[in-house]
């Protein structure tokens, strides 16, 4: 008997799915473990394997296209089994066939259209066959859909046909009329590209929203002098296998200073406030498409050797693709370094469910006065955001200080 194979919710923030890559094609033989396809979530790009054994008698997202979690993504049954009930909830016909696998391929928050197959008849009586979010989006960049060639089953436009699409710009008169202001486009005249979302970066947006919009963020800058710990990274890499960076500093300091103010390593969870006894430091990593915030966890507990093997096999799996989640879940604070990118300032958005983050400058020669006299000297600023749900200002100044005593006295962190 053939069973739907749904989109899998892939990490705990997952929604929505895009397929990178099938590794079957129907007709093929799939076998319960065998690699049935990639499926790009907003982490990563995640192998999926198949749960069950038979035929793939259906694709029910293309490679490319986006499906919300728990929607058709196959049919496994045995060949030449009739699958038109489970396609159409129980019709056989072409036509509820059709507007199901449309409602998967494209999104379950596009409205179908009552009457959505007489509006894909032309005037020529030929049959052109678009999905509704294909021919809104058509519509809405003045592209005719008669002359789009369509990539899906059976010659079908979907969303990726009208974005691919390349003409000559229609007249004027045809586009729709809209308010500038209101919907954000751009004035007349002005040439642009409109880039896809990737789901990375669809959740990117949304969590940094309900972050920067529901936690009432404070910032707290201080001035650390790295002359000790310069020294101290000097020493330590004439002898050591790796090569530790500040970074490494940075992470091992944060992780100290965290044990003394545990206040700072908690989370606002409505009616109380968990104090967490793990220090699990997210560092974020930037990509391609976004960020990534892999967790070094128990960070109190690990050396700068220890912390600086997991920071660069994380970076290398975040821009691969390839972190597990259970590699990005779980953080308790979180850092984000700029400085190799020239930063000497920046201010960060907390990284939920944490109360804090910490944002990182790079090191910069300035003046300082040291027993009276001008000298030169080594600064790095770094940034503390608060929730201030949780945390107060005193408590976050005590936190920074703390750490600002660590890394200028490197030696404390073996403490």
């Amino acid at each position: 008997m053939a069973e739907v194979v749904n989109m899998p919710r892939l990490s705990d923030t997952m929604e929505e799915g895009t397929v990178a890559q099938w590794h079957k094609k129907i007709g093929d033989k799939v076998e319960e473990g065998d690699l049935l396809a990639e499926i790009e979530t907003d982490k990563a790009t995640m192998e999926f394997e198949a749960f069950q054994e038979g035929v793939l008698l259906h694709i029910g997202v293309e490679e490319g296209n986006t499906a919300p979690v728990d929607s058709i993504l196959a049919i496994l049954g045995e060949e030449g089994e009739d699958i038109s009930s489970l396609l159409s909830g129980g019709s056989s016909s072409a036509e509820a066939k059709t507007e199901v696998k449309e409602e998967v391929l494209e999104s379950s928050s596009e409205p179908r259209q009552e009457n959505s197959a007489k509006s894909e008849e032309p005037s020529n009586g030929n049959r052109v066959k678009a999905s509704p979010l294909a021919r809104k989006l058509a519509e809405d960049k003045g592209v005719d859909i008669n002359q789009v060639k369509g990539s899906g089953e059976g010659g079908r436009i979907v969303k990726r046909d009208v974005d691919e699409f390349k003409s000559a710009p229609a007249p004027r008169a045809a586009r729709p009329q809209v308010n500038l202001a209101s919907a954000g486009a751009a004035p007349a005249g002005m040439s642009y590209d409109e880039l896809p979302v990737s789901q990375m970066r669809k959740t990117i947006a949304r969590r940094l929203s309900e972050s920067k919009f529901s936690a009432p963020h404070f910032y707290l800058t201080l001035d650390i002098d790295m002359d000790n710990a310069i020294e101290a990274r000097k020493s330590i890499n004439a002898v050591a296998p790796q090569k530790i960076s500040f970074n490494d500093f940075v992470i091992k300091a944060a992780a100290v200073a965290l044990k003394q103010h545990p206040v700072i390593n908690s989370s606002w969870a409505g009616d109380t406030i968990r104090r967490n006894h793990e220090i699990n430091i997210g560092m974020a990593v930037a990509v391609d498409e976004g960020l990534l915030v892999p967790v070094i966890r128990n960070a109190d507990q690990k050396g700068l050797a220890t912390i600086n093997t997991e920071a660069k096999e994380f970076a290398g799996k975040a821009r691969d693709k390839k972190l597990q989640p259970s590699e990005w879940e779980g953080n308790t604070f979180t850092i984000s370094n700029l400085g190799m990118f020239g930063i000497e300032t920046f201010t960060a958005i907390i990284n939920a469910p944490d109360a804090c983050i910490l944002a990182v400058g790079g090191i910069k020669q300035v003046p300082v006065v040291k027993n009276g006299a001008v000298v030169p000297g080594n600064v790095m600023k770094v940034t503390l955001s608060c929730d201030h749900r949780v945390v107060d200002g005193a408590s976050g100044a005590a936190f920074l200080n703390t750490m600002k005593g660590i890394l200028e006295n490197p030696l404390n962190m073996l403490l």
